[in-house]
C-alpha cells in the first residue's frame, strides 16, 4: 500500500511545548554569548597591558558582577520556562504536526539535538515510527487500524541529517511508496533526532525495530532497510548492535541500502575542525572556538563516520583529530548496496571522486577505505552511481528509483 501523500507545506503550527522550548533555547543561548562576550573581554584587557587585568577568560570586579547577573537572569529564565514545560499546561495546547514544524524540528534537532535531550527541551524528537506524518501505534491492533494491508515484508526508511521522514516524498516521488507498488513492501518511516550520536540512536534503532516486530499484524518474513545519508550510518549502527546482542530482527533482514552515506566521513565537518584550529590560534579570536563547537553530536560523528560509541567514548567529541575508528563490518550475510552521486557529468572526473554529491566524496559513499579493516568492500554490481545529480537528488532521481527496484528484485 503506498504511504500517504503528505498536504503541501504551510505554515508550521507551534504548540506551547514548542513556544517555551525556543525560549528554554534562548536562555541557553543568552548563557553562551555572555561567557563568549567575557573571556573576549578579560583577553583584551589583559593583553593591552591593564593592571589587574583578569585572566583566565572571567573579568571582575564590577564587570564580572554584570556578565554574573547576565547570566543568572539567563538561568532562571530558562528553568522557569522548564518548569512550565513539565507543568502540563502545554499539553492542552498540543496541536497535529505539520510538515513546515517537522522540518524546523528536524533541523534544530540536528544542529542541537544532543543539548536539547540533555537540558530535557520538549523541541528534542523522540524516535518513533510514522507514515505520512502519523505516528504508528505501538500495538498490534492500533497498527492492523493503521496498516489495513500491511505485508510480511517491512520496509524501513531513515532519513539524514537535519531532515525527516516526511522528506522522503521529493518531487512527487517517495522510494517507500514505489516500493509498495512494485516490491509488495510495506514501508514505514523513522523519525528521530539526528542531533545525537550515531550509536545512539541505531542502539535505540535496535530496539524499535524489536518492539515493531512484535506488534506487526502480520507475521514478517522479510524486512530491507533503505537510509539516506546519516541514516545509512544509523542503520549499520543498529544491525552492529543486533548482531552484539543476537537480536532475532537481523535474521529477517534481507537488504540493506544505503544512499549517499558518508560510510567514511564527511569533508564539511572535518573542515569545522579546521575553523575551530583556526580560531584558536588567536587569543582574540579563540572565545569563538565556541560558536563553532555548537554543533551537535550527530555532526561531529559525521567526521569519519562513527557507527559505534568505542569510537568517540573516553574524549572529548571535538578531539577527534584522525581515523580511529573501531572497525565495523557490514551485516554478515545481508546483502548491502551503495548508491552515490556526483555533481559531475563524467564519473572518471576528479571533481566526481572528491567531491561526490557535494557533501559526499564518492569513496567515502561507496566505503572505499585504505586500511583494508575499515574498507566495506561491496561488490561492484552492488554499488551504483548516478551522475550530474546532488546529495538530494538520490530521494528522487529516476535512475535511483531504477536502482532500487533492480535491488528489490534480485
Amino acid at each position: 500500500m503506498p504511504a500517504p501523500v503528505p498536504a503541501p507545506a504551510a505554515r508550521a503550527a507551534a504548540t506551547l511545548a514548542d513556544v517555551l522550548g525556543v525560549l528554554r533555547l534562548g536562555s541557553d543561548a543568552t548563557v553562551g554569548v555572555a561567557r563568549i562576550a567575557e573571556a573576549l573581554h578579560a583577553t583584551i584587557l589583559h593583553r593591552i597591558g591593564i593592571a589587574g587585568a583578569p585572566r583566565g577568560g572571567r573579568a571582575s570586579g564590577l564587570t564580572g558582577g554584570i556578565y554574573d547577573a547576565v547570566r543568572g537572569v539567563a538561568r532562571l529564565s530558562g528553568r522557569g520556562f522548564a518548569a512550565l514545560s513539565g507543568s502540563g499546561l502545554t499539553q492542552s495546547a498540543s496541536v497535529p504536526s505539520s510538515p513546515a514544524r517537522d522540518a524546523a524540528l528536524a533541523v534544530l534537532n540536528g544542529v542541537w539535538g544532543d543539548h536539547l535531550v540533555a537540558t530535557g527541551n520538549p523541541l528534542a524528537i523522540p524516535m518513533q515510527w510514522r507514515r505520512g506524518g502519523e505516528v504508528l501505534a505501538s500495538n498490534r491492533a492500533g497498527l492492523a487500524q493503521q496498516l489495513p494491508q500491511a505485508t510480511g515484508h517491512i520496509a524501513v526508511l531513515v532519513h539524514g541529517l537535519c531532515m525527516n521522514d516526511r522528506q522522503w516524498l521529493r518531487d512527487g516521488h517517495d522510494h517507500g511508496a514505489e516500493l509498495a507498488q512494485t516490491a509488495g513492501v510495506t514501508p514505514v518511516y523513522l523519525f528521530y533526532n539526528s542531533g545525537r550520536h550515531v550509536s545512539e540512536n541505531g542502539r535505540d534503532l535496535a530496539t524499535a525495530l524489536g518492539a515493531l516486530l512484535a506488534a506487526w499484524p502480520v507475521p514478517v518474513t522479510d524486512i530491507s532497510l533503505i537510509g539516506h545519508s546519516m541514516g545509512g550510518l544509523v542503520l549499520r549502527s543498529a544491525c552492529h548492535v543486533a548482531a552484539q546482542g543476537d537480536q532475532p530482527w537481523l535474521a529477517l533482514v534481507k537488504r540493506l541500502v544505503c544512499l549517499g552515506t558518508p560510510h567514511h566521513g564527511a569533508p564539511l565537518e572535518r573542515g569545522g575542525r579546521v575553523v575551530d584550529g583556526l580560531f584558536g590560534l588567536s587569543r582574540y579570536a579563540a572565545p569563538f572556538v565556541r560558536l563553532g563547537q555548537v554543533r551537535s553530536a550527530g555532526i561531529t560523528d559525521l567526521r569519519w563516520g562513527n557507527v559505534q560509541d568505542a569510537d568517540w567514548q573516553g574524549r572529548d567529541r571535538f578531539d577527534q583529530h584522525h581515523d580511529d575508528r573501531q572497525p565495523t563490518p557490514l551485516p554478515a550475510g545481508v546483502p548491502t548496496y551503495l548508491l552515490a552521486a556526483t555533481t559531475a557529468a563524467h564519473a572518471s572526473s576528479r571533481r566526481s571522486r572528491w567531491l561526490g554529491d557535494g557533501l559526499v566524496p564518492l569513496a567515502s559513499a561507496w566505503g572505499e577505505h585504505p586500511h583494508p579493516t575499515l574498507a566495506l568492500a561491496v561488490p561492484a554490481d552492488h554499488r551504483r552511481l548516478i551522475t550530474a545529480a546532488n546529495h538530494w537528488d538520490l530521494l528522487s532521481h529516476p535512475q535511483a528509483g531504477e536502482a532500487l527496484r533492480d535491488w528489490f528484485s534480485r
